[in-house]
């Protein structure tokens, strides 16, 4: 049984599973969501389709009814519903920034944000707000599916890191192994974040740029060459800052990056399987994205990432430049979409 009262920011498929499944177990839930999606919430609860999960005793799709938890619009009306234990963090990285300045006035009343956001700057970013002391890194390697505002879908089960050195972390690491996330701790969160951030890489903006599966991107031979070459300055700049590759719940990241050192004919059968493997039946996120309509990508948070670090630390970075700008250029209607559908000769032509 799960004793811990949880602030979930946000209802999206990492908040709702990782917090519907807490609840389930036990926690005191609060969501914290858009006024749109939380009316949605509000009606008819959660929808935690699991079944994947042969451990579970039910093979039905679990409810959590509205009654059971609560759903509100503001930080000074979840404050309302404390104090609490946690919070989760599971927000697009291009929201972050807009989510810390509300929680700025009220820095000293909020618990712990365990922060499953992909990518490595939001961390930095919330203990900037909050102080070092008040983030626990995290990362969900689980793929998920979501429907709806609270209706998600497990569609393949991997498991949660959590940074072990918060005094928290052994709490969140039992109650998330209560909730049958299968939790694992990691000493090094740097090592954590940046190994994930390895596998959200793989076939995400060439599939959005060119309108191609990752399927379509790996089996055109220049293509992954490029998709080779991008990998290999992720790993160069973990290695000028001295990060480890980790292997993570489910995931081997460590054989992923060896592969990238293969000759091509080895590498790809193991490249190919990873980047279908790790988004379940989805496309790339990026890709859902830029046909989303907000105008937003998370591809400056990610590959621009490794970008700003290379800059940092000295690594060059050509090829996640250029599909940050290319990317970029298409999310913000700079370049039209149909500029380099299904023709990679084009995007190719950009590194010569």
């Amino acid at each position: 049984m799960v004793d811990l009262k949880i602030l979930s920011f946000g209802a999206g498929a990492i908040g709702t599973y990782v917090g519907g499944s807490l609840a389930l177990a036990g926690a005191e839930l609060v969501f914290l969501e858009q006024p749109s999606a939380l009316e949605e919430i509000r009606k008819r609860g959660l929808r935690l389709d699991l079944t994947r999960d042969g451990r579970r005793e039910t093979r039905e799709v679990e409810i959590l009814h509205p009654s059971s938890l609560v759903a509100v619009t503001s930080i000074p009306e979840a404050l309302g519903h404390g104090p609490f234990d946690a919070a989760l963090f599971a927000l697009k990285s291009y929201d972050t920034a807009a989510a810390l300045e509300a929680m700025r006035p009220f820095a000293q009343e909020l618990p712990p944000i365990v922060c499953l956001s992909n990518g490595v700057e939001n961390e930095p970013a919330i203990a900037n707000v909050l102080g070092s002391d008040r983030v626990v890194p995290a990362t969900v390697t689980s793929a998920i599916g979501r429907r709806g505002p609270g209706d998600i879908s497990l569609e393949r089960l991997r498991g949660v890191g959590i940074f072990s050195g918060h005094p928290l972390s052994g709490r969140l690491i039992a109650a998330a192994n209560s909730a049958l996330l299968n939790a694992r701790p990691f000493a090094n969160a740097a090592a954590m974040k940046w190994s994930k951030l390895l596998t959200n890489l793989m076939a995400n903006p060439t599939s959005a740029i060119l309108d191609m599966t990752p399927a379509e991107v790996f089996a055109d031979i220049r293509l992954y060459r490029l998709e080779v070459g991008m990998l290999r300055e992720c790993l160069a700049v973990m290695r000028a800052q001295s990060i480890p590759v980790v292997d993570l719940p489910g995931t081997p990241v460590r054989a992923l990056a060896a592969a990238v050192h293969m000759p091509f004919s080895l590498s790809k059968p193991i490249l190919s399987r990873a980047a279908g493997a790790g988004r379940g039946q989805k496309m790339p996120s990026f890709y859902i994205d830029l046909h989303s309509g907000r105008g937003q990508s998370e591809v400056d948070y990610l590959h621009g990432a490794v970008v700003r670090a290379g800059i940092q630390f000295g690594v060059p970075t050509p090829i996640n430049q250029m599909l940050t700008e290319t990317l970029m250029a298409l999310t913000r209607g700079e370049t039209s979409p149909s500029e380099f559908a299904h023709q990679p000769e084009k995007l190719l032509r950009r590194m010569a």
